[in-house]
């Protein structure tokens, strides 16, 4: 384990998986078992809805990586291949498996923030009942408030030197835009939690981040990164634009307690 004191700057570097050609049927599998009363498969080259309507899974047009995280498709979503459980190591550059949401998929399936009666979408959980006993605020859709709730109960079990980084949490639920772009942040759609402010490390703080070549730093222990992976939550600490506080349901690009 980190102790609370580390400051670790890595000089190994992750290779990225890129999955340029993920086949339709791999994406409609992994979407369906994900948002199991949304998605209903794909036609062609359109996800369909149980609702009758669609999407297309592309829009045919090749991205550098600007456009894939500005205007990312459907397909763009599996683009880099998120490993659960490797070492928090320097991703190689622009390897962020994860930050790039298809606006109108994440909208259908959550809501949009701005409009009246979205708030009926959300809910609150109890974080660290036993030692915090915080509320956040997160969606109740697809599983996010069962699974977030599990990551809570098996986080209040660790032991006390995890609490520096557990308690209090920054929040879950709040409906903005990413920092310097015009993209919905996971938090707009309840669907993100950030931890440990004050042991966490974001890519536009660090060394050359204006440049674009931020120098990788992470505190967050494993165990604590293992127990949100295990509930379908992908983690910050994981993309070359690093964000280690932050961790987003995404059961569709890592599973659930598989």
């Amino acid at each position: 384990m980190f102790s609370a004191l580390a400051f670790i700057a890595l000089t190994r570097v992750v290779s990225p998986s890129v999955a340029d050609d993920v086949e339709n049927a791999g994406i409609a599998a992994r979407l369906k078992a994900a948002y199991p009363e949304y998605v209903a498969g794909v036609e062609g080259d359109s996800l369909t809805f149980k609702d009758g309507t669609r999407l297309p899974l592309g829009d045919g047009k090749p991205k550098p990586f600007e456009s894939w995280l500005a205007h990312p498709d459907v397909r763009d979503m599996f683009r880099y291949l998120y490993s659960r459980g490797a070492a928090a190591l320097p991703p190689s550059r622009n390897f962020d498996p994860g930050r790039a949401r298809n606006e109108d998929f994440f909208t259908k399936v959550y809501g949009d923030c701005r409009k009246p009666g979205f708030a009926a979408s959300l809910t609150k959980i109890r974080w660290l009942p036993k030692k915090s006993g915080q509320q956040i605020t997160v969606s109740r859709r697809n599983g996010v408030t069962e699974h977030l709730q599990a990551v809570s109960d098996e986080l209040d079990a660790l032991p006390k030197t995890f609490d520096v980084y557990l308690i209090p949490s920054a929040g879950g639920f709040l409906c903005r835009t990413i920092a310097g772009t015009a993209q919905r942040s996971g938090h707009g759609y309840g669907i993100a939690i950030d931890i440990a402010t004050k042991h966490s490390h974001y890519w536009r703080w660090a060394k050359g981040g204006p440049s674009d070549s931020p120098a990788y730093h992470n505190e967050i222990p494993p165990e604590i990164v293992d127990i949100f992976e295990k509930h379908g939550f992908i983690w910050g600490g994981r993309w070359y634009h690093y964000d280690t506080m932050h961790f987003e349901y995404r059961p569709e690009l890592i599973g659930v307690g598989k």
